[in-house]
């Protein structure tokens, strides 16, 4: 294990508190508040009819990510998830890459969770300052302890299930009573009689590939190109929503039994939320094409729920639900951002200042803090929920193919899948990276390759001081 790593029952190492079960729910929580309320409206903006098929493609370079997670992580249980992993595998340099992806992705995931959460309480004006007040709340519920987290994120999980189901059920009493708009089931009639399917409004919508990436570029004739290319902008974006299952491997030195409860929390959570993201898409499919130029927009449950002449109270269940789930995933992404600075600081590739845990609650409250305010300043500045979206998948998906080409390595007992699991998850890593619109590939490459470039001056500096001693004597 690398110097730097704090073994078991060391001074400053992390409690093991979290059973199957609660490594699970964090990963539920982290996962449900951004496909149910945010990406699957984005996903039929872009693929039309075609939105299920997105999920499903984004589900499958998911079960690889996660599988070649799963397989890291059963060998190197500690907390950094493929920071650890890069590091223990194919060095400190891809190490530092994949921490800084995930930190710069994360950061902009809860964001997103923390405007979408404001952005079904209250009108656009007091957006900003209700969102901020999100990130305090929570970021304070994660500085007294992981087991508290689990807790709360367990109530989040259930509350925010039973909305969803109940809010997918309604749906379907509308459109089977014919209540809704014009366009309602359009999608799957077309898809029913054979006809063209077409991408959603949103494809091809903006201005040439800096705005709208290839799908904007290439795939506005329309055609078999446009709906492959919206498609995999579409599993680009809805990749969002599954990336919540690393947050069990970067708490695994907080998990009991990590070889064993790894793994099985991993796959057991996303089994549960691909199911859910495919019976929602479907029935949003269903209920048809959106009713505005625009799109869904950033709560496309409620604007289905109005095109079938539901209100009122089902705006409560809904709003309920969506403030339940984007809080759980805001919790349990900022547990997982402040994991991993932890573990990047305890490597010196942050500021050794990061490193500390506090021992009456057995976590990192520093590093808790420095993610708290990180996240809190990209509220505060940020322009739009999607713009987020994307720029988490950007850094995320970068995050993932550093995880596959580290599991490639793996040989022996720690080999759980062929390495044509790893092979598969890479490469869908790469082209869903590659349709994302070019003004995120750009911005995301200048942040990556800044943060490679201070890690080169800090080395820089810490050898100087050794070759001036050394000139001296």
């Amino acid at each position: 294990m690398t110097g730097g790593s704090a073994p078991d029952g060391g001074e400053g190492t992390l409690a093991r508190r979290l059973g199957l079960r609660d490594a699970v729910v964090l990963g539920l929580a982290s996962m449900l508040g951004a496909g149910a309320f945010v990406s699957l409206g984005a996903a039929q903006d872009l693929a039309g009819a075609l939105a299920p098929l997105a999920v499903l493609i984004a589900a499958g370079v998911a079960l690889c990510n996660a599988l070649s997670t799963a397989q890291l992580a059963a060998q190197h249980p500690a907390s950094g998830g493929t920071y650890h992993f890069g590091r223990e595998r194919l060095g400190p340099w891809w190490g530092f890459l994949a921490g800084w992806c995930f930190v710069l992705g994360k950061i902009a995931s809860c964001a997103a969770m923390a405007l979408v959460i404001a952005a079904h309480l209250v009108p656009d004006s007091a957006q900003r300052i209700v969102a901020a007040l999100v990130v305090v709340v929570l970021t304070a519920v994660n500085l007294v302890g992981i087991t508290r987290t689990a807790a709360l994120a367990r109530a989040l999980v259930v509350i925010a299930i039973a909305a969803l189901l109940l809010t997918a059920g309604r749906l379907l009493v509308g459109l089977g009573t014919g209540a809704g708009g014009s366009g309602a089931g359009a999608g799957a009639a077309d898809a029913a009689a054979g006809g063209t399917l077409v991408p959603g409004p949103l494809a091809g919508a903006a201005s040439g590939f800096w705005d709208g990436g290839p799908v904007a570029l290439l795939g506005t004739g329309g055609g078999p190109v446009a709906l492959a290319l919206a498609v995999a902008q579409a599993a680009a974006l809805m990749f969002f929503a599954f990336a919540g299952y690393a947050r069990v491997a970067t708490l695994g030195e907080e998990v009991v039994d990590p070889r064993r409860t790894i793994p099985r929390a991993i796959v057991l959570a996303l089994a549960v939320v691909t199911g859910l993201y495919l019976v929602l898409s479907a029935v949003l499919v269903l209920v048809g094409p959106a009713p505005g130029r625009g799109g869904w927009g950033p709560a496309p449950f409620r604007a289905a729920l109005e095109s079938v002449g539901a209100g009122g109270p089902w705006h409560v269940v809904l709003t309920v639900g969506a403030v339940a789930a984007a809080s759980g995933a805001l919790l349990a992404l900022i547990a997982g951002i402040s994991r991993t600075v932890l573990a990047m600081a305890r490597e010196r590739d942050l500021p050794g200042v990061l490193a500390h845990v506090a021992p009456r609650f057995s976590v990192p409250q520093r590093a808790e803090l420095a993610a708290g305010l990180a996240v809190l300043l990209l509220v505060l500045l940020a322009s739009d929920v999607l713009v987020a979206i994307a720029a988490s998948s950007f850094g995320v998906l970068l995050y993932y193919a550093i995880a596959n080409l580290a599991a490639l390595t793996q040989d022996g007992q720690w080999r759980l899948t062929p390495r044509a699991v790893q092979l598969a998850g890479l490469l869908g890593c790469v082209l869903l990276v590659a349709s994302l619109p070019g003004r995120t590939i750009a911005s995301g490459a200048v942040l990556v390759l800044t943060g490679l470039a201070h890690r080169g001056v800090v080395l820089a500096a810490r050898r100087s001081p050794s070759r001036s001693g050394s000139n001296k004597s």
